[in-house]
């Protein structure tokens, strides 16, 4: 290991010299086995993998997050998945170890927006792992090490130039934190709080029932909106994240966009999503892209214009709105995690639109009453962790 590692560029191409170094005495904590990861790589590399190290302590579950440009596209841990999720993830024709499973998972919460994603395992990546990311388009991934078939599925990736950076799961980092901004450095202790179920204790709702699956799939959306750029909001289910919405100025802005994801998450799951019959040859980010035009309002323009013979062997009959409404309004036990307080009611009401019966935020707004009186009207339970999340 080295003390320095000199990069391409910065952000951008002009944003020259640039590299990563340790300030203090010791040598960088990752080696770089394969490609040349650039500045962007490396900072979703170390947030992702400080989300699925936290995530595999808060559940004794291996863990995996798909990262971009600084926040996770999807974050899971190792549940065994339905023969329809296997499918509506490209994952049916595989064998999945644990971790791959977790992988699988975490890409397929948003499957377009993981596209050229950053992978990060809080497992040893085998066989099954580097087999499933082959055929993704993929920038680089962190793992603590890789299997020597592993990694010689990963070097054949991008003609050869794919990123696989290997870190010491034992690394510890400085308790306080640098960063410059227009030439001034910042200074502050490192978010190094513990997220578990005593976070979820505080139960302000008439109802105080949390199962044991609810309470897993909080903590994965409180400790996967720590690692996300704030506001932001994360829906979860099944042991994964299935929307996340980041980076917004208001609240519900977060929870709508969050709440739209997991609702295609959802449709993709619908009879007549996973009967669609592509054309041979189709490749699967444009299976992606098709499947979203065809859930939402485009593709009657698509019938219209007679595209759909691009990609269907078959014209497929529209989703029409009342069928992905009722189709919709089965989805339940999904659970909501914020970063930061809900100022207002109106974001449980569209988190009940899709599916949501369990919260967890910081509370301390001025209308928590509100709040929670919108809980008590739909029969949802919410637990104030007194923890704000934000990261920036």
């Amino acid at each position: 290991m080295a003390k320095e590692l000199l990069l391409k560029y910065g952000c951008n191409p002009n944003q020259k010299p640039s590299r990563i170094f340790m300030q203090e005495d010791g040598e960088l904590p990752i080696q770089v086995l394969n490609g040349r990861p650039g500045y962007i790589n490396f900072l979703d590399a170390f947030n992702s993998w400080q989300l699925v190290k936290e995530l595999k302590e808060a559940t004794g579950l291996p863990a995996a997050a798909s990262f971009k440009h600084v926040s996770p596209a999807g974050a899971a841990v190792a549940v065994p998945m339905s023969d329809t999720l296997k499918k509506i993830y490209f994952v049916d024709d595989l064998e999945l170890s644990p971790i791959a499973t977790a992988y699988a998972r975490a890409r397929g919460a948003d499957r377009m927006s993981s596209y050229g994603d950053w992978v990060a395992l809080s497992e040893v990546c085998d066989k099954e792992t580097a087999t499933l990311l082959a055929r993704e388009v993929s920038d680089g991934i962190i793992a603590p090490g890789y299997t020597e078939e592993a990694l010689a599925i990963l070097k054949t990736k991008r003609k050869g130039s794919y990123n696989v950076v290997q870190i010491d799961p034992a690394y510890q980092p400085a308790p306080v934190e640098h960063k410059d901004v227009f030439g001034v450095t910042f200074e502050q202790g490192r978010n190094e709080v513990k997220i578990n179920e005593e976070l979820l204790g505080n139960l302000v709702t008439r109802n105080k029932e949390l199962p044991a699956e609810a309470k897993r799939d909080l903590l994965i959306s409180l400790i996967a909106l720590k690692y996300t750029q704030s506001n932001s909001v994360c829906y979860a289910k099944d042991g994964q994240a299935i929307g996340i919405g980041a980076g917004q100025q208001s609240r519900i802005h977060c929870t709508r966009l969050a709440g739209n994801k997991a609702d295609v998450w959802y449709l993709r799951q619908h009879p007549k999503v996973l009967g669609l019959q592509f054309r041979e040859g189709i490749r699967r980010p444009d299976r992606d892209n098709t499947i979203d035009v065809y859930i939402s309002e485009e593709y009657m323009d698509v019938l219209a214009e007679g595209v759909w013979q691009n990609f269907f062997a078959v014209k497929p009959e529209p989703l029409t709105q009342e069928e992905k409404k009722a189709w919709l309004a089965t989805l339940s036990g999904v659970s909501l995690g914020s970063d930061a307080f809900f100022p207002f009611g109106d974001n449980i009401e569209r988190a009940r639109k899709s599916g949501v019966q369990y919260i967890a935020e910081p509370g301390g707004s001025i209308r928590d009453d509100n709040v929670i009186e919108t809980c008590d009207k739909y029969h949802m339970a919410m637990a104030f962790t007194g923890l704000r999340l934000f990261h920036h």
